[in-house]
């Protein structure tokens, strides 16, 4: 009896792409299977494409999350735009993600338009079909989003609760070129450790600060010793304003003492090292216009000091 065939593999690159709040960094972390992209109910949370890989026995795929699609009023967010259409550049797959729950409007609508990109196939993902008890009604979104584009394909998830997440890992595969994997079995990003912990920190600012505050704060490590039992950390919080400055540390440094416990305790579930955290705060007035400072924010020209 002749052997069976290895089946080719197949390897390229995605993009996810999608208007704030439609779960695209809780899409990615389900994909890839580890959190490596924040997650905060906040609109803009994620600033910057960032990568993560997914290996299968047949398939490796390189997935970019972007910044929510929005206004660009601010050089930060000019810049996040940027990186939206770069990420459209040189890749094989475009996913759009859209919350099934919210109507479609004049919004989605120009996302669409945006991804409407001649010879590269676009997968509509509908998020958050946990929240909808009939799935009937799923028909009836697709329909009307049949209406705006001709998709490759439509993968109704729940990127909370993972479902639909091995159905949509299977359709990519389907478009991308057959070739060697870029990179190790076990690679999760490229994204340097260093960001990723200033990111964890920014996080925790988010969920635990008020209103006023996620847009203005950035976060910058300062200081990164790695040894082997221990990763000692120190990071800066820079925001806008003085009051900004005082919601974050608190009474009596309650606040800070509280952002930087939950920071560390998701430090070390991901590094799988004992983590010595510092952190400051410091003002400096409208940073997201000053394109010197929004540079030294950019994973791409940070070292790498740990490969994860």
């Amino acid at each position: 009896m002749p052997k069976a065939k290895k089946p080719k593999y197949h390897a390229g690159a995605a993009t996810i792409i999608g208007l704030p709040n439609a779960g695209k960094s809780t899409l990615l972390n389900a994909i890839v299977g580890e959190k490596i992209a924040i997650v905060t109910a906040k609109a803009q949370t994620t600033r910057t494409a960032l990568n993560g890989v997914w290996t299968g026995e047949n398939a490796q795929i390189v997935f970019v999350d972007t910044p929510g699609l929005h206004k660009s009023d601010t050089v930060i967010n000019r810049r996040m735009m940027q990186s939206v259409r770069s990420a459209m550049d040189a890749i094989d797959v475009i996913i759009l993600v859209v919350d099934a729950t919210k109507p479609l409007g004049q919004d989605i609508a120009q996302a669409v338009d945006l991804v409407k990109k001649p010879g590269t196939p676009v997968v509509l993902v509908l998020n958050k079909i946990d929240s909808i008890h009939d799935k009937s009604k799923l028909f009836g979104i697709i329909e009307q989003y049949q209406g705006l584009h001709d998709f490759a394909a439509f993968i109704p998830v729940s990127a909370k609760k993972g479902d639909g997440i091995d159905e949509l890992r299977k359709a990519i595969i389907t478009y991308l070129p057959v070739g060697e994997r870029t990179y190790p079995e076990d690679h999760l990003t490229d994204v340097p450790s260093r960001f990723l912990a200033a990111e964890m920190v920014r996080e925790k600012i988010l969920i635990l600060s008020r209103q006023e505050v996620p847009h203005s704060v950035a976060v910058l490590v300062d200081e990164w010793e790695d040894k082997p039992t221990v990763i000692r950390i120190a990071a800066t919080i820079y925001v806008e304003r003085a009051g900004q400055k005082n919601i974050i540390v608190g009474a009596a440094g309650a606040m800070i003492k509280k952002i930087g416990s939950a920071a560390r305790a998701e430090m070390e579930r991901f590094f799988d090292k004992k983590i010595f955290l510092e952190l400051f705060v410091k003002v400096k007035p409208d940073w997201r216009n000053q394109p010197e400072f929004l540079n030294e924010l950019d994973w791409r020209r940070m070292v790498n000091d740990r490969d994860v």
